[in-house]
């Protein structure tokens, strides 16, 4: 009986193309903008707070820049387009549900809004990975994406930057707070749910 061939050192990584560094490097910073927020709730310094939102913006240059670094080498592969929904999950799901929820938005209410937020951006993810060969009929490239892209979540991020720089968090944070059913609603999050609501709705955007 033959055994088994033995794993080969850094096999995987040599299976990496260079676009793929880049989508690495937007995950480390996806989970910078974490680290940076978490800081900020222990500490109160809003600088971290604003370094969590710089590093998300970071890690849309970099999602940016791995999808054009692979058009201008034409190498793609299966594995990169993993590793790029897994990349978005991080930079621009749950990072921004963080910042989110350390500026000020804890309620329990929000913290449900929040968790709809990310399973909308997991959904449309895992949409777009099983339907892009179908939508490219053939020819390599998507025409258009069916809901909004998780990335345009950075709308929000920024919009939570300002708030910080003007300190609008905790309890001053914009809109106040309702109390609903023994839990706390604070209205900004609904524009979590509007966001996420459009990644899995069946609106067309045209992909540049």
């Amino acid at each position: 009986m033959t055994s088994p061939p033995k794993p080969k050192p850094f096999a995987m990584i040599r299976e990496f193309h260079l676009a793929d560094w880049f989508t690495l490097a937007n995950a480390v910073c996806g989970v910078g903008a974490m680290f940076s927020i978490i800081s900020f709730i222990q500490s109160g310094d809003t600088r971290h707070a604003h370094y969590a939102c710089a590093l998300v913006l970071a890690a849309l240059v970099f999602d940016i820049f791995d999808g054009r670094v692979a058009r201008w080498r034409q190498k793609s592969s299966l594995l990169g387009r993993e590793l790029d929904s897994l990349a978005d999950v991080i930079s621009f799901g749950v990072a921004p549900a963080l910042i989110a929820y350390g500026v000020g938005m804890q309620g329990l209410w929000d913290r449900v809004v929040l968790g709809y937020f990310v399973a909308c951006g997991v959904s449309r993810l895992a949409r777009f990975n099983v339907t892009a060969d179908a939508l490219s009929a053939g020819s390599g490239k998507v025409a258009y994406f069916e809901g909004t892209p998780i990335p345009t979540s950075i709308v929000l991020v920024g919009l939570l930057w300002v708030a910080a720089g003007t300190g609008a968090v905790g309890p001053a944070l914009w809109g106040g707070a309702w109390q609903i059913a023994g839990g706390t609603l604070h209205p900004l999050v609904l524009l979590f749910a509007l966001s996420g609501s459009l990644m899995i709705s069946r609106i067309r955007i045209p992909k540049l």
